[in-house]
């Protein structure tokens, strides 16, 4: 699977681990910056990656800055996109199973490499569970429908 994959220069280390994650588990990351970590604005980036994922050009994206939150703020901006910052392998589980998240924001400052393997991994192979939660994330979907 094609992954877009962002970050800001807080996140420029961790996603550079990622990149070689998703290459382990067979999936192409594809890197919409930045390219150091010298500093620049998180939400410039957000918007490459939501912007592929809002549009359906992908199915799933990766994001990530020094706390994960402003990344998850801008990506959920995006009316397609269930943007979810995930701290642990449970978290990414449920992020998947029960809210269908698209979009993984990770805390590049706060995971270390066996973290960020064990989250990645688990978010990726998660399905949706669909059923109940569909209904429930159909209703989210609709705060944006019209507007």
């Amino acid at each position: 699977m094609i992954i877009p994959i962002a970050s800001d220069h807080a996140g420029f280390e961790a996603k550079e681990k990622v990149k070689n994650i998703l290459e382990d588990l067979g999936h192409m990351p594809v890197d919409f910056g930045t390219r150091s970590d010298d500093s620049v604005d998180y939400p410039d980036f957000a918007v490459l990656v939501a912007e592929k994922i809002d549009e359906g050009d992908q199915d799933l994206g990766i994001l990530i800055c020094g706390s994960g939150q402003g990344m998850c703020m801008t990506a959920n901006k995006f009316p397609n996109v269930r943007a979810a910052l995930v701290y642990d392998d449970h978290s990414a589980e449920m992020t998947r199973q029960h809210n269908n998240a698209n979009v993984l924001c990770l805390p590049g400052r706060e995971l270390n490499d066996e973290e960020l393997r064990k989250i990645v991994t688990t978010w990726l192979q998660t399905d949706f569970d669909g059923g109940r939660h569909e209904r429930r994330v159909n209703k989210i979907h609709d705060l944006t429908e019209n507007k």
